[in-house]
């Protein structure tokens, strides 16, 4: 691979020509060339281009402070939006919870996030109102970002109309019309980690006829 470029996840460390593994858990790749090591941990150790959900504990002048479940708080600067200016900064209430993508991770520099994609577009960032947020595993959150669509939520999908929003560090938020709904999806979603795939389905099965 000497001729191409590879991105490296969290796990992984560049030493010179070698690549260390810093953790334990299952090496992954992504196309077109990113590679990670995956486990499943309760402690989020933020990594550039990861998308996660901030807890808004502080605005300053510049920047809000956000609660990424990190080793620090995060700086959203108030400009990291689409089309930000000083005009149109946003408000936001401390609790305020946001979907947001880390942009800056370096050891020994302030967490960054924006609130924009790489093309500077809001696309799905931002503030969520109402729904439920509860805590996962990291893995978990990566089960549940996995393409295909992994088994709970398509089997989810069939029968109900909800939102969901997974950051990979660990938090979910669930968002539907009625609060019953919201309720079986978060338990559904909580009672999977440890299943197969034929096993998350009939789990959703179960859960499904009990609220009929």
């Amino acid at each position: 691979m000497a001729n191409q470029t590879i991105k490296l996840g969290g796990g992984l460390r560049q030493d010179c020509d070698a690549i260390s593994v810093m953790k334990a858990g299952m090496l992954r790749f992504s196309k077109p060339n990113k590679y990670w090591v995956e486990s499943s941990q309760r402690r989020y150790v933020p990594c550039v281009g990861d998308t996660v959900l901030g807890i808004v504990v502080d605005s300053k002048a510049d920047n809000f402070l956000v609660d990424i479940k990190g080793h620090a708080l995060a700086f959203l600067p108030v400009l990291a939006f689409e089309g930000g200016t000083r005009r149109n900064i946003p408000k936001f209430e401390v609790g305020t919870l946001i979907y947001v993508r880390i942009v800056k991770a370096n050891t020994g520099m302030n967490l960054e996030l924006s609130c924009t994609d790489a093309t500077g577009k809001a696309a799905e960032f931002g503030p969520l109102k109402d729904g439920y947020m509860f805590e996962s595993s990291t893995g978990l959150s990566r089960m549940l970002l996995n393409s295909p669509t992994c088994p709970v939520l398509e089997a989810l999908g069939k029968k109900l109309s909800f939102e969901i929003a997974v950051g990979l560090n660990g938090r979910v938020w669930v968002n539907a019309a009625s609060p019953s709904t919201i309720i079986l999806v978060a338990n559904a979603i909580m009672n999977s980690e440890s299943l197969s795939g034929v096993q998350q389905k009939i789990m959703v099965e179960k859960l499904l006829q009990r609220v009929q």
